[in-house]
């Protein structure tokens, strides 16, 4: 029998063997111990609260302190194993082998479902589609768990960060630029991770897996121009927080439910966030009702005093994070001063209990306190879930569903599965298994590639890569050339890859590499019809050089497609699957690196011609606009006519200043002093959605709404509701939405208070629109 723990650990007057199988996953309260099952802690009946109580009760002071770092130790003469906190899925069970982390794939489980990475599948805007995800996910994470591979069941997943700017390596790992798509991926993601219902309000006290959504807050810069996320200070406006770098992590709280958040790096107008009372405690737990855990990021509690110099000693930083609610620290910086913290009086014994007492909590949602997990809800979930087909299926149907034709000049594809006769794959990403994945991923079940996945629909390719690597310092233009002429039609796979944006990398350009985009020039120009450009990439690419080439006849963003991205673009690329992926952020001209990244405004200042950020705000010039994407079929639009399109919301102002004077600026009321009962008031809006085409298609629908007076801080136009709707060749559907004046109506004004303004909305479906007028 080969043994987890081998070893007798002997207490004074206790002695309790903790021996696991490999096979056997790591547990507290083993029947088989008389000991250790007769504590209160170990009974299910009892409340969690009771039961953390008395378990903290036992602790020693060293004992508490050894749990408050990410890789806690075990406790033998309380039967407690170890337990790492730190574990990752973000769009797959990731590993790590040089990290020590809690999920391992080096046993009988060695692969996980690589599904695209989170930047691509928010094309989808498909919240059953991100639902499905998590909750296949959290199903092999615990398959993994149940076959003994893992010591924790806490993922820090996922990133809800507002891609504010498209340089930023990180944001691949988001779900875009957009806070309402952000706020409810998070929402949709933990409910499946967790082992929630979609509509949520299920879950209950168990846990599938633990989510953690994360960086908390207004974390969108790694390292740029030689400032790192350690050190930066992000200054921003009560009502940038209010409307744009808050929503997210407020509805992965209130809807979500997540049982973890993770605290960022840097320092929010002079405050680290794992040092914010008001943000960790007063906002997420007394204002959102957080119940969960609140881990810091890698090595953030050091830096507090190492590198930002907040704090003056070790001390002061362990009694900071603690003090403002954080639990555990990823690193061993609580475990290094907390004792000392206590002895010098700066931390009392209560903040270290505060902590365990929500860290001990959320193990034991886990299951992890009640005996063997195999016989516990989740312990039927094996290995056989793991890489499991319909896991692999849903893989497809994401990159399918994702992928975003950006150009279909002369209507160049689909192309002909039975007349295509001959074609030339061309490019560095074209056969490369690793960029598929992105970032944050583990070994995946397989992987196509596009020139596999092509090969499967002609058989006469040619394949070169026209580059030495992705960013191309040394082009083969010549040879790709000769292999350009000698096939009917030609597919480019370029773009960027990890070695050119990543956590701890932003990019300084928009652009691809010259001699990349050079190499793509000359040899559409050398072909004998149009070529096919797809861009592998997280962020946006300026290519505008390509979108005005006569030569390249469509383009196909796949973003990070995952394992099976490969025979996902192929399927679109000859017609047996109908594109219908959207844009989910903004994608700049190459003058928008003149802005600082540094600068956390959203809204434009055009006196000193600071442009804004975001579809919300940008005023400039654009490659392609949020929510761009094109299909194969054509589709109509149009609003049904509503019996009502007059909102009252009747109510006595409180406040002068609630009336502004401003000529610009309209009689408002803030949100918080509306009754719920005006604001659960619905109001029901459908759109008529046709497909024209000869083809079935799968195409979200975007519904904004912008006020009709512009400026003064308002958006330019505001994304709302969005629904995916399926539709046959000539077939027509009703898509009906519901809105909430508080909810879709309002903004923020500079005080960060959310208002509903007097007057007309328009709400808006591509070139329709539809009035809606707000009376006070």
């Amino acid at each position: 029998m080969k043994l987890k723990y081998p070893f007798v650990l002997i207490h004074i007057s206790t002695v309790v063997f903790i021996l696991a199988e490999s096979s056997r996953p790591p547990f507290a309260c083993d029947s088989s111990h008389p000991l250790t099952k007769s504590y209160p802690f170990c009974k299910p009946t009892l409340p969690i609260n009771q039961r953390v109580q008395d378990l903290i009760s036992r602790l020693t002071l060293d004992e508490k302190i050894s749990q408050l770092a990410n890789s806690a130790p075990p406790i033998p003469r309380l039967g407690i194993p170890e337990y790492e906190w730190w574990s990752e899925a973000l769009h797959g069970v990731a590993y790590f082998p040089t990290l020590h982390t809690g999920m391992s794939l080096n046993g009988t489980i060695q692969s996980a479902t690589s599904f695209p990475q989170v930047i691509l599948t928010a094309a989808s805007f498909d919240v059953h589609l991100w639902y499905r995800i998590g909750q296949a996910i959290g199903r092999e994470a615990r398959a993994i768990y149940n076959a003994g591979q893992a010591t924790g069941m806490t993922f820090w997943a996922p990133n809800i960060n507002i891609f504010r700017d498209p340089r930023w390596g990180r944001g691949q790992e988001t779900p875009g630029e957009d806070p309402v798509v952000t706020g409810k991926y998070a929402v949709s993601f933990v409910r499946g991770i967790q082992g929630d219902t979609f509509e949520g309000g299920k879950l209950g006290h168990h846990l599938q897996a633990s989510a953690c959504c994360k960086h908390f807050t207004a974390y969108d810069l790694d390292n740029w121009k030689g400032v790192n996320r350690f050190v930066f200070n992000a200054k921003v406006s009560l009502q940038d927080l209010a409307d744009t770098y808050m929503p997210p992590f407020r509805s992965c709280i209130e809807e979500g439910k997540a049982s973890g958040i993770m605290c960022a790096y840097n320092r929010v107008n002079g405050v680290p966030n794992c040092a914010d009372y008001n943000l960790l405690s007063k906002t997420a737990r007394a204002q959102w009702g957080f119940n969960g855990y609140i881990t810091s990021d890698c090595d953030a509690v050091s830096i507090i005093h190492e590198e930002q110099g907040y704090a003056k000693l070790p001390e002061d930083a362990v009694a900071d994070v603690l003090k403002a609610g954080m639990d555990v620290n990823c690193g061993n910086y609580l475990k290094n001063y907390t004792k000392s913290a206590v002895v010098k009086r700066k931390l009392p014994i209560s903040e270290i209990d505060r902590a365990l007492h929500n860290l001990f909590s959320v193990r034991m949602r886990l299951g992890l306190f009640d005996g063997n997990p195999l016989q516990q809800p989740f312990g039927k979930i094996g290995p056989d879930q793991v890489c499991s087909q319909e896991h692999q299926n849903l893989a497809l149907e994401a990159a399918r569903s994702s992928i975003v034709l950006l150009k279909n000049n002369y209507r160049l594809l689909p192309f002909s599965k039975a007349k295509t006769a001959s074609l030339a794959v061309i490019g560095p990403n074209a056969n490369s298994a690793k960029t598929l994945l992105g970032n944050y991923a583990g070994p995946p079940c397989k992987t196509v590639t596009p020139l596999q996945g092509l090969q499967r629909y002609v058989k006469d390719i040619t394949y070169h890569p026209g580059c030495n690597a992705v960013n191309c310092s040394y082009a083969l233009t010549d040879q790709a050339v000769k292999v350009a002429k000698g096939a009917e039609y030609v597919v480019l796979v370029m773009g960027l890859d990890q070695t050119q944006e990543r956590e701890e990398l932003d990019r300084v350009d928009l652009v691809l590499s010259p001699k990349q985009q050079n190499l793509i020039s000359i040899v559409a120009r050398a072909a004998k019809n149009p070529v096919v450009l797809v861009l592998l990439s997280g962020g946006p690419v300026d290519i505008s050089f390509a979108k005005y080439d006569k030569h390249i006849g469509s383009i196909l963003w796949a973003g990070y497609p995952g394992e099976a991205g490969g025979l996902a673009l192929a399927e679109i690329i000859f017609g047996d699957h109908n594109p219908g992926g959207r844009l989910p952020v903004t994608w700049y001209p190459q003058s928008f690196v003149k802005v600082p990244m540094t600068d956390m405004r959203m809204r434009p200042e055009p006196s000193s011609g600071y442009p804004g950020r975001t579809y919300r705000f940008y005023q400039g010039q654009k490659v392609f606009e949020f929510g761009y994407g094109l299909s194969y079929s054509n589709y109509s639009y149009e609003f049904l006519p509503v019996a009502q399109n007059t909102v009252y919301l009747n109510h006595p102002v409180k406040s002068p200043k609630a009336e502004l004077e401003n000529s610009n600026a309209l009689k408002h009321i803030p949100v918080s002093e509306i009754g719920t009962e005006l604001c659960n008031k619905r109001i029901p809006v459908t759109v008529r959605a046709q497909n024209h085409g000869d083809m079935a298609g799968r195409h979200p629908l975007l519904l904004f709404v912008r006020s009709a007076k512009a400026g003064n801080g308002r958006p330019e136009k505001q994304l709302v509701a969005f629904q995916s709707v399926i539709l046959n060749a000539g077939e027509r559907a009703d898509v009906e939405f519901e809105l909430s004046p508080c909810e879709h109506l309002s903004t923020a004004n500079e005080d960060g208070l959310m208002v509903i303004e007097e007057g007309s909305h328009f709400l808006s479906i591509e070139d329709k629109e539809s009035e809606i007028t707000v009376i006070l």
